[in-house]
């Protein structure tokens, strides 16, 4: 199948042997699922945007980000019983505003554990955006952490990848 990109508020799954799926996360956060036994999976990217004060409507979208991926993982047929978890993103990645990408991290931890999806290993936070590749049908990720650079009034990212920030898991 190839080579799936997916940005803000998509998802996409496979079942494919050869078949990945990429991002690019800065405060928003991935959620990579498969079911080992099946040999299928997806990914979403998850964005809380805004201070939410209590607000519903964030949290419903969120909520339905990973419903979405879960239910189209089954229709492939996955389990939802066997899904398994890789997480990443929820990067600070402007000092001056509050830690949205905490509270995307937070939820999609917080959901997984609601349902009782065993979360194998995450990547959370710091102040990088992140690459992320991700191959469903082995539930195989990788991370490359990208380049940043500061300026007085807001902070761009360079996507440049650092060879050394690597971070494979299998």
């Amino acid at each position: 199948m190839g080579k799936t990109h997916i940005t803000q508020g998509e998802f996409a799954t496979a079942s494919d042997e050869d078949s990945m799926i990429t991002t690019i996360l800065g405060s928003c956060v991935s959620a990579c699922l498969w079911d080992p036994i099946a040999g299928v999976g997806g990914m979403n990217h998850i964005l809380l945007p805004y201070e939410t004060n209590g607000s519903g409507d964030t949290i419903g979208s969120r909520v339905n980000a990973m419903e979405l991926l879960i239910n189209a993982i089954i229709k492939k047929g996955g389990m939802k019983h066997r899904l398994e978890a890789k997480v990443f993103g929820g990067g600070k990645m402007i000092s001056r505003f509050s830690d949205v990408g905490m509270k995307n991290g937070e939820f999609v931890i917080s959901f997984l554990a609601a349902e009782g999806i065993s979360c194998q290993s995450q990547s959370l936070g710091g102040e990088q955006a992140r690459r992320i590749q991700f191959w469903p049908y082995s539930g195989r990720a990788r991370q490359k952490l990208l380049g940043r650079v500061d300026f007085p009034e807001e902070t761009a990212l360079i996507p440049v990848e650092n060879e050394s920030s690597d971070l494979e898991l299998l």
